[in-house]
């Protein structure tokens, strides 16, 4: 069933360990830090539980038959992939694309995961089982997951069991006949400290001894053992929501998480020591393709929204008629087709497998990835060369429209035609808040790094690429030819 946003937000007053500014939040759901991004997670889960939005946002579970949030699809055709982008879009289109790690990113990689779920099982235990299980759980419950899969960034010279303390790293501490005890920390929890559940794995190669870090299994925020630390709060800096829109609703923070001693019952363990299965388990099923897919989707939803930004400053600014900027424009509109159209590539080279699984492209996939580094960089900078000074010289807050001296001074100097002050500033504050506030400088190192270092994105495109066509293209064109001329016509042509 999906669920309500007020069943959501009492699920977050579970007594978990949320530390920010040096305090223990006592209640996530009115704390400034976060309340803005869980009324608007909250928001997402009443849009998806809306009778209205059901053939969009929904569709049957297979084991009760009750609307179930279609980011828990096992696609099984390219109509499937389809209906997933139309949902995903819907849900990512009230964030404006800025929320990246929503309920509905890492709910892809679990039906990834669920789809073969045969992979994890071992000859000593059903694992697979266990995977099966929490995932029609989180489904049929419409659970929010956040996920920690990178370690901390303390010694990369060394492997995990290595460090100068074995457990630094999350790992396995104990195997008890019940489960097993789990001490180290993971970090970049995004969303960590306002989901239900962690899915604690590794996505980050691991060497030979690494095995007490190579594990996959699903933990309760609220688990005696676990605490969370938030970053910095946008949020809780913000001085208003006129002054930063985007901060003060959609900052879904970034954690360090950490297992001090953490017991984990064996039905919550998916993958135990088994280094093959956790570096395996992203690309042997289609788990990275459908998270990346959604991440992709989310992405295109931002592009759009830069774009719109951008189109509204230069009417503002009466420029949209100006060569220059029609061209900056054209740069912006084409990045974001691109990305656009990558989506639709997906569907339409999806694969299905023995299994009868819809995979999306994923050379198509990794494509997007390797653009994303490279686009949404050069995007934010372009809206901010058409901004120019603008976007420097504005009221020191929403406050300054109160005085009535600085309220007539705004009023003459700050307007264009036909926008008055209080809209030319409340536009302006929002790309602000989108392409140069601390908020705007965290999302510009997300996408820099969301599917990994650049390096690593771009490695990945070319294990995808499907380099033997392009080598037989060169060798027909090489024997099309010789020392005496085209060999590569019919005897007798012309």
């Amino acid at each position: 069933m999906t669920r309500a946003g007020s069943d959501y937000i009492r699920g977050l007053r579970d007594g978990r360990q949320v530390f920010i500014n040096g305090e223990v939040v006592e209640d996530v759901t009115s704390h400034p830090a976060f309340e803005g991004s869980v009324r608007s997670i909250a928001n997402l889960y009443d849009i998806a539980n809306d009778p209205a939005n059901r053939d969009v946002l929904t569709y049957p579970s297979p084991e009760t038959g009750e609307p179930v949030n279609v980011a828990f699809m096992i696609p099984r055709s390219k109509d499937d992939l389809a209906r997933r982008r139309r949902g995903l879009r819907r849900w990512s289109e009230e964030t404006f694309g800025l929320m990246g790690r929503s309920p509905d990113h890492v709910a892809g990689f679990l039906a990834g995961f669920a789809s073969h779920a045969d992979f994890f099982d071992t000859d000593d235990r059903a694992y697979g089982a266990n995977l099966l299980k929490f995932y029609e759980h989180a489904r049929d419950t419409d659970a929010y997951v956040a996920y920690v899969i990178a370690p901390p960034q303390i010694d990369r010279s060394k492997p995990a069991h290595q460090q100068a303390d074995p457990h630094l790293y999350a790992g396995v501490k104990e195997e008890r006949p019940d489960g097993i005890i789990v001490a180290g920390a993971q970090m970049l929890g995004t969303g960590a400290a306002l989901a239900d559940w962690v899915l604690l794995s590794n996505i980050v190669p691991l060497a030979p001894g690494d095995e007490n870090y190579a594990i996959t299994a699903a933990v309760p925020l609220s688990a005696p053992g676990l605490r969370i630390h938030s970053r910095r709060s946008y949020a809780e800096a913000a001085t208003s929501c006129y002054d930063y829109p985007l901060s003060t609703r959609y900052d879904e923070s970034d954690s360090l998480v950490v297992f001090d001693d953490v017991f984990i019952p064996w039905e919550r363990v998916f993958a135990y020591r088994d280094p093959r299965r956790v570096r395996e388990q992203w690309s042997r099923t289609p788990a990275h393709a459908l998270g990346n897919n959604q991440a992709q989707i989310r992405l295109s939803t931002k592009l759009d929204f830069l774009v719109g930004i951008a189109r509204a400053v230069a009417d503002m600014n009466g420029t949209i008629k100006v060569p220059a900027i029609q061209g900056v424009l054209g740069e912006l509109t084409a990045q974001a087709v691109a990305v656009k159209s990558l989506l639709l590539a997906q569907e339409e080279n999806c694969r299905i497998d023995e299994r009868g699984v819809a995979w999306p492209g994923v050379a198509e996939v990794n494509s997007c990835s390797t653009l994303q580094v490279e686009a949404y960089p050069r995007m934010v900078n372009a809206v901010r060369e058409l901004c120019g000074g603008g976007l420097i010289q504005l009221p020191s807050s929403s406050a300054d429209f109160a005085n009535k001296r600085a309220r007539a001074d705004l009023d003459r100097y700050v307007q264009s035609p036909g926008v008055d002050s209080v809209e030319r500033v409340k536009l302006m504050k929002l790309a602000w808040d989108l392409v140069g506030s601390e908020f705007a400088s965290r999302h510009q190192q997300y996408e820099l790094f969301y599917a990994g270092a650049p390096h690593l994105v771009r490695a990945r495109m070319f294990a995808s690429y499907d380099f033997d066509r392009s080598a037989s293209l060169v060798q027909r064109a090489l024997s099309g030819y010789d020392l005496n001329g085209r060999t590569d016509l019919p005897e007798g042509a012309s």
